[in-house]
């Protein structure tokens, strides 16, 4: 058997939460359009007749000397300190700008095999991957160049194939049937934050945070209680994010109480989810601490 720890890297809305979704075959890491939309190292676990890959996805790759943003490239940074091999996605719909550079001048210097992606194959033009192509073969000379739609789920085998080439004889970390260690407060926030980000434009995804405050489990009765805040950073956020007569806020509960419902199955399932304001939370050392805290117990 194969046993590996494999770090996801890339700019932001290069496909890196959609790849790891579509090989765990399940909602390991929320999407969105917006860019950032990942904050934290999270980790999904593929298994198969092979051995078994446990993947980092980490957050967009992004220049900022802001705090948000330098915490979130300290934690894509740690992520390749102690990993086996490092898959990194390309957006070949964008042209290679500094933080392309940037990332491909960090990864040249690792000893673990580094597996090159150019995502999006659906939407890309010829022209597009040949020029893609040339430039990993300039910045990443000798690394394996693949083309893959994590989307369409198109060349993903062929992904898994060369990551296990590269895995190490070992045994199992995790049970076969255990697709992710993240813990269950940070799941459920997960899943709130992506519906509200959704539901939302312009800057306003950037301003969300999402605290689960409470969550009650009665196994005798098989009732779950969970109360979460929105954070938001101005009043007038607030107000669009409840929306006119609370319809947005109902529009965010509905929308996540069918996800969060699928952690509980054959539970009664209530939601509380209430909407706050706090305007400098992004650079509260205390609250990005719990933001960008441990995702599994």
């Amino acid at each position: 058997m194969k046993c590996a720890s494999v770090a996801i890297i890339g700019r932001p809305s290069s496909g890196k939460s959609t790849l790891l979704n579509t090989i765990c075959e399940s909602k390991v890491s929320i999407t969105s359009p917006t860019p950032h939309t990942t904050r934290n190292a999270i980790r999904g676990i593929y298994t198969d007749s092979r051995g078994q890959l446990i993947f980092t996805d980490t957050p967009g790759y992004h220049l900022s000397e802001k705090k948000f943003q330098k915490k979130m490239q300290d934690i894509t940074v740690a992520s390749l300190e102690e990993t086996d091999a490092v898959l990194y996605m390309l957006d070949a719909t964008r042209k290679p700008g500094d933080e392309e550079d940037s990332i491909t001048y960090m990864l040249s210097g690792l000893s673990v095999p580094v597996v090159c992606c150019i995502n999006k194959k659906d939407i890309l033009t010829d022209n597009e991957i040949e020029l893609a192509t040339e430039y990993l073969k300039k910045n990443m000379p000798g690394r394996q160049i693949l083309v893959a739609s994590a989307m369409k789920d198109e060349g993903v085998d062929e992904i898994l194939i060369e990551l296990f080439k590269h895995a190490p004889e070992g045994e199992l970390l995790y049970d076969e049937n255990t697709w992710t260690d993240q813990n269950l407060e940070f799941r459920i926030s997960e899943i709130i934050r992506e519906k509200a980000m959704n539901s939302v434009t312009a800057e306003i995804p950037y301003a969300i945070m999402v605290e689960v405050s409470d969550l009650e489990y009665n196994e005798a009765e098989q009732k779950v209680w969970i109360r979460a805040f929105i954070t938001v950073e101005r009043d007038s956020q607030k107000g669009i994010m409840v929306g006119k007569g609370g319809e947005n806020i109902k529009k965010i509960r509905i929308a996540s109480f069918k996800d969060i419902k699928k952690i509980f199955p054959g539970s009664k399932l209530e939601l509380d989810l209430r909407v706050r304001v706090n305007g400098k939370w992004k650079s509260n050392d205390m609250i990005l601490s719990k933001v960008f805290a441990e995702t599994n117990t």
